[in-house]
């Protein structure tokens, strides 16, 4: 054989390498995705109460260790769970919900399978796999009953109206009175006040609806999402001496609220971050400078020196 021909064989052969080596990574990957997948769905299912979740959950583990063997029949191997990841979507589902905290998961296999077309040409079955993580998983995910979610209506309409009504609050009494400690005060009894409003409205509201939403839970989830937004508001001005300073801070905060809760219900509801962000953000601060110029307004024309 001549040289070149030598050449071109050893470039074909390292080439064939390489490409056996990535398929051996992506393989390796997708099992030790499905073990650790498999140890927190049967972790969920151990943990909930209620017949319907527990089931959901472990079939959806089961599916997983069947996912995980498969795998192994072309890995040879058997691969240990991450542990990190475990405790970390354990911890994000007990305290955020099951359902943010599985969607959240399955947003980020959604870009470990972008592995799974390479896999494909040289396990054809692989596509069944993602297939089955595609559809069938998640149909049994949007099943489970969840009751924060039956809520998120009363918990949206509890934060809009608290940063709403108190970033504009708070950004007139910053003008008008100066002081920190008579805006704090101020504030803090309008909030009070706008909770327990916020709370008997939507009371009376989904009473007068006749759903499937209880009106006690309903009011309770619009008052305390309400009241937390008021308390994220008004700090700063229980800490800090200069007003405008603070009125920086819990517009930050009022973003901030924004941002973390616009984030957890298109995570759990899969709709669109971008689009309510940005009209969440730009309601509330654009309803806070509206009330700051009147704060100015008042100020001068009322001759008021506090």
């Amino acid at each position: 054989m001549t040289e070149t021909g030598l050449a071109q064989e050893r470039t074909s052969s390292s080439e064939t390498e390489t490409f056996d080596q990535n398929i051996t990574r992506s393989l390796l990957s997708a099992q030790r995705n499905e073990i650790t997948e498999y140890v927190i769905y049967d972790m969920l299912s151990q943990s909930v109460k209620g017949a319907h979740n527990k089931e959901i959950l472990k079939q959806i583990s089961e599916d997983e260790l069947e996912h995980y063997h498969f795998w192994k029949k072309y890995t040879g191997r058997e691969i240990k769970p991450d542990r990190w990841k475990i405790w970390g979507y354990y911890l994000i589902s007990k305290v955020f919900g099951i359902t943010f905290g599985m969607k959240l998961m399955e947003k980020g296999e959604e870009r470990a399978q972008a592995s799974y077309g390479q896999i494909a040409k040289v396990i054809p079955a692989a596509r069944d796999i993602e297939q089955d993580e595609n559809d069938h998983e998640k149909e049994l995910i949007n099943l489970i009953d969840e009751e924060r979610l039956k809520y998120i209506g009363s918990m949206v309409l509890g934060l809009n109206d608290g940063l709403v009504e108190l970033t504009g609050v708070l950004a007139g009494l910053t003008w008008a009175l100066r002081n920190t400690g008579l805006i704090a005060t101020a504030g803090l009894i309008t909030g009070i006040a706008g909770s327990l409003s916020m709370a008997a409205s939507e009371y009376l509201s989904t009473k007068s609806e006749g759903g499937v939403q209880d009106p006690l839970k309903a009011s309770l989830y619009t008052g305390s999402v309400y009241v937390i937004a008021v308390l994220f508001l008004i700090f700063p001005y229980l800490i800090f001496g200069n007003y405008f300073f603070c009125l920086g801070l819990s517009v930050l905060n009022a973003i901030l609220l924004i941002l973390v809760f616009t984030l957890y219900v298109s995570v759990a509801r899969d709709i669109p971050f971008r689009k309510r962000f940005f009209e969440m953000a730009g309601i509330s601060l654009g309803i806070a400078a509206i009330t700051f110029g009147i704060g100015i307004l008042v100020k001068t024309f009322l001759g008021l020196d506090v």
